[in-house]
């Protein structure tokens, strides 16, 4: 023992044997007759017994071949951030390590029965574990001290805000389930000189959620651990402990604010097909939900997440459901083109008479075609009954004759009767000019009538084709959208199937993985 209670690096025998216990008591009992306020401070002694003569700088061993064990345990206790498109996840998580310092041992009862001390993290050997994950250094509290038992056991508790690089994967937002790597390892010790184990049983740590703040938006799956021996340049080997933390979004927030709004956005879009085509409000309607869902996207874009690799599922989703719109609006506008005006168009061809009118109503079940057909035919059935009990067909082919000749199905009696019927004299050759321009009067009706009636049955026939097409073009639209809608649900269970399955691989995996 040196002047002044030290003690001298010679307190263990070269073999590793310890002195014999007589005599490290005669050393303490020399250490406490200091004078001062710490004569009788039983931790002030133990520490000066502890940091008499040890080096910090040197691992803690008495037999250079023996490995020192270090222990690990990781408990996630909140999800700060995960970063999309920096691939970036942010997690505060309670680390804890443990080891033996071969060094750092004395007998409760020279102590006052201290069977534990805290000592400076800066006075105590720390093996190098880092992780090999981090980006960043975070926020975290400095903890100094370490706890020390009488065997030597020094336990390093501490929180950790760990910044690590992860690989999101983001196809399946907001259904997403990521899983990240914290690896921890020696960054120079070889696994000769330092190993790692785990503190806890792997099913333990698998299951352990007691801290986890569990009301954000991420929520904690599992915590998997995997051991693993690697070497850089096969002649070094190196132990490291890699855990994997799983997570799940909560999409309740997403499924509220982007899926709901877009989902009745397209439910009217469908409704307005219902509104008649000859109108011009289904055009207007159409155009103020385009509008109003083009808003939407730029109100929910910066919710999104973006990456460099790919677009998440929901982003194609919106893309298709813009598209549907246009395709919707399109179909309308041309619609209201076919039934807009029809007295202007020509007649409907004899082609699109028989696969419109005749062909499509049979094979998609279109009941209107016949309601409009049986208008048209009892307006048709008038429209010769009006010609039968008319005055007939004048026709005068040269105006310089005097002469006019009377329908076939008009008796010249009946003429005459009517002539007398309007005050007028019987007709005799020649006709007198005020019968002429009589019956040139009434050809004119006749002939405005039947050219309206023409015209009118041309409208009426093109409306009915516009009709039968906007009902025809609306079944499409809708199995369309139906089947788009299908499978997307069914991307979406497959790929959270497909990673269910791969969370629970990795979890037997692990359970029948043995760990050093």
């Amino acid at each position: 023992m040196e002047p002044g209670g030290v003690r001298r690096p010679e307190a263990f025998h070269q073999s590793g044997r310890q002195i014999p216990q007589r005599e490290e008591k005669s050393t303490v009992k020399r250490q406490g007759g200091s004078t001062g306020r710490f004569a009788n401070a039983t931790l002030v002694r133990l520490s000066e017994f502890l940091s008499g003569g040890y080096k910090k700088g040197v691992r803690p061993v008495k037999d250079w071949r023996t490995s020192t064990i270090v222990a690990i345990d990781l408990m996630v206790y909140s999800i700060l951030n995960v970063d999309e498109k920096n691939q970036v996840l942010t997690t505060y998580v309670w680390y804890r390590q443990s080891w033996t310092d071969e060094f750092l041992v004395w007998d409760p009862e020279d102590f006052d029965e201290v069977k534990q001390v805290s000592l400076p993290t800066a006075n105590v050997w720390v093996p190098d574990i880092l992780i090999n994950e981090f980006v960043d250094v975070g926020k975290s509290p400095d903890i100094p001290y370490v706890y020390v038992t009488h065997d030597g056991l020094v336990r390093n508790y501490k929180p950790i805000q760990v910044v690590t690089a992860c690989t999101l994967n983001i196809y399946n937002f907001p259904f997403d389930v990521q899983k990240c790597s914290l690896t921890f390892q020696s960054w120079l010790h070889t696994i000769d000189d330092i190993n790692i184990t785990l503190m806890r049983s792997p099913e333990e740590l698998r299951e352990d959620k007691s801290v986890f703040m569990n009301q954000g938006e991420w929520e904690l799956l599992h915590i998997l651990s995997n051991y693993k021996i690697f070497s850089v340049d096969n002649d070094d080997y190196y132990a490291e402990m890699k855990f994997h933390v799983v997570i799940r979004r909560r999409p309740l927030f997403y499924t509220v604010n982007l899926l709901l709004p877009s989902i009745f956005l397209m439910v009217m879009d469908i409704v307005g097909f219902y509104l008649p085509p000859d109108s011009g409000e289904r055009v207007s309607f159409k155009i103020t939900l385009l509008l109003g869902y083009s808003v939407f996207l730029i109100i929910v874009s910066d919710t999104l997440p973006a990456t460099a690799i790919g677009t998440p599922l929901i982003g194609v989703y919106f893309v298709v459901c813009m598209a549907l719109l246009v395709i919707s609006l399109t179909e309308t506008v041309l619609i209201v083109r076919l039934v807009h005006k029809q007295d202007l168009q020509p007649p409907v061809p004899h082609w699109v008479k028989y696969l419109v009118l005749e062909r499509a109503p049979v094979l998609f079940c279109i009941h209107k075609k016949h309601r409009l057909c049986s208008r048209l035919s009892s307006q048709a059935s008038d429209l010769e009954h009006y010609k039968d009990n008319s005055y007939g067909t004048a026709r005068c082919p040269h105006h310089h004759h005097h002469t006019c000749e009377i329908g076939q199905r008009l008796s010249q009696h009946d003429r005459e009767g009517a002539l007398l019927g309007l005050g007028l004299p019987p007709s005799r050759d020649p006709t007198p000019p005020v019968m002429d321009n009589i019956l040139h009067e009434v050809t004119a009706i006749r002939h405005f009538l039947e050219k309206r009636d023409r015209c009118r049955e041309v409208a009426k026939e093109w409306l009915q084709v516009g009709y039968v097409l906007d009902v025809l073009l609306f079944r499409v639209y809708l199995v369309a959208v139906v089947a788009y809608s299908i499978t997307l649900g069914t991307l979406w269970s497959v790929w959270q199937t497909s990673s269910t399955s791969a969370v629970h691989q990795n979890i037997r995996s692990n359970a029948e993985r043995p760990v050093d």
